[in-house]
């Protein structure tokens, strides 16, 4: 059972969208030796489905003949990218999702220090896409975006000479109903928001009162701490602190990896909210990481031993996620609040709290990407995210492709972002106040 542990990560889908932008590089034809190592690589992913899958039936799916079918095909493909893609292909029959290829070329520099030339800056901007138009919905303190007045629920109509409606209405209508509509929509607006530290973005922005607005935002080095895990790309962990009115504590971060960084500002927090008439835990957008946090968070919310976020199992080992509770409990009410962006570790901490009946979830349902997984390199360079165990909630629910579902289910809206207001958590905020109000 301690193997398992050591190997918690639960990576987000989010890595594998970096494929698909990152081929076009990659095309020039293959020499005999790299058409080896890509052959290599195809058997290692094969054999590490084979051997470490924890559904030792693959789902129903004849693992034997999917290779007999693609092996050949990477015999003849003519560059990295094809080669890729079979291997994709290979993966999706699973139906699963943290299962993917990420290109070698996209992490050479993965440790360096990002500097003004680099990759990676940013506007300092959130957004949704609410009722097909992709609005603000965060706007980070200190950041261009704030300087250049950017306001909640304008809508991103051009970045960059590009319309976005005619992006986003394709999109809408091929992923219709499908879990990740909201994901891949919004990939398409934040993606083109980001790019070289000290460029500068053109945006045009519809202000909500029928007036267009063009800001220049220049793109700087993001501020969150930087972290890394292996072979993936950087995370960035944000986190914020808030007392809303009524004495409520609000918590948000972006990600979870950096225990110590992450884990020292939740104690602090927890350590604060004791009065608090109750908190907020806001996981939106939060693709995952480390397992192990949510179940250190789950310590400072649970009195009652031996309860459990749920359950991990591999083909021949199970381990229950189990909350330990610390000295001090805080016993006011819980709001945690997730939408369509919402991942991996963010589930099982919403998921697990809910079943327990320690938390009310409110937002829209999650992305239903809760496998663990871990990433390893393949021989020919490209790195390779695998699921290494399955996963079911504390009530005996399977998230993976179902989601954490909402106890309130509410919606962004952008009559309530132009008045300030974020409709979720004031949702969240009413019911701590009934709460409260039931009990004096």
């Amino acid at each position: 059972m301690s193997g398992i542990r050591t190997r918690l990560i639960l990576v987000a889908v989010g890595v594998l969208s970096t494929v698909s932008i990152c081929r076009a590089a990659e095309s020039e034809p293959m020499t005999s030796e790299q058409r080896q190592l890509n052959l290599a690589a195809f058997d290692q992913v094969w054999t590490t489905i084979h051997d470490k899958h924890f559904d030792s039936t693959f789902g129903g799916l004849d693992w034997e003949a999917v290779q007999t079918e693609l092996r050949p095909k990477v015999e003849q493909a003519e560059g990295a990218e094809e080669t890729r893609r079979i291997i994709e292909d290979m993966l999706s029959r699973l139906g699963l999702s943290h299962l993917g290829i990420i290109p070698a070329t996209l992490y050479n520099d993965i440790d360096d220090e990002p500097v003004p030339g680099d990759a990676g800056g940013i506007t300092g901007l959130d957004a949704r896409v609410i009722e097909g138009k992709a609005l603000v919905t965060y706007v980070a303190d200190n950041s261009p975006a704030q300087a250049a007045g950017v306001g909640l629920g304008w809508e991103i109509v051009r970045i960059g000479g590009k319309e976005l409606a005619p992006i986003l209405q394709p999109l809408a209508a091929e992923y219709a109903g499908r879990r990740m509509l909201e994901w891949y929509l919004i990939r398409a607006v934040t993606s083109r928001l980001k790019g070289v530290i000290g460029d500068t973005v053109t945006v045009l922005f519809d202000d909500g009162a029928g007036k267009q607005v063009e800001k220049n935002l220049p793109l700087i080095q993001n501020p969150g701490k930087k972290t890394t895990f292996g072979d993936l790309p950087p995370f960035y962990l944000t986190i914020r602190t808030d007392t809303l009115p009524g004495n409520i504590g609000y918590f948000a971060f972006s990600c979870f990896f950096d225990p110590l960084t992450l884990m020292t500002a939740f104690n602090e927090f927890m350590q604060s909210s004791m009065e608090r008439r109750g908190i907020i835990i806001d996981v939106r957008g939060n693709p995952g990481g480390y397992g192990m946090i949510g179940m250190g968070m789950g310590g400072w919310l649970v009195a009652e031993k031996n309860l459990y976020l749920g359950t991990m199992s591999t083909r021949d080992t199970q381990l229950k996620m189990i909350i330990n509770p610390r000295a001090q409990v805080y016993s006011g009410p819980v709001a945690v609040l997730v939408d369509g962006l919402s991942a991996s570790s963010s589930e099982m901490l919403a998921g697990g709290l809910q079943d327990i009946g320690r938390a009310r979830v409110f937002g829209t349902r999650t992305l239903g990407a809760a496998l663990p997984s871990t990433i390893t390199r393949l021989s020919n360079g490209d790195g390779f995210q695998y699921v290494f165990a399955d996963y079911v909630s504390r009530g005996g629910q399977r998230l993976e492709g179902r989601g954490v579902i909402p106890d309130e289910e509410v919606f962004l809206t952008r009559e309530t972002l132009l008045q300030g207001h974020d409709a979720v958590i004031d949702a969240a905020r009413q019911w701590i106040e009934a709460q409260n109000s039931d009990k004096e």
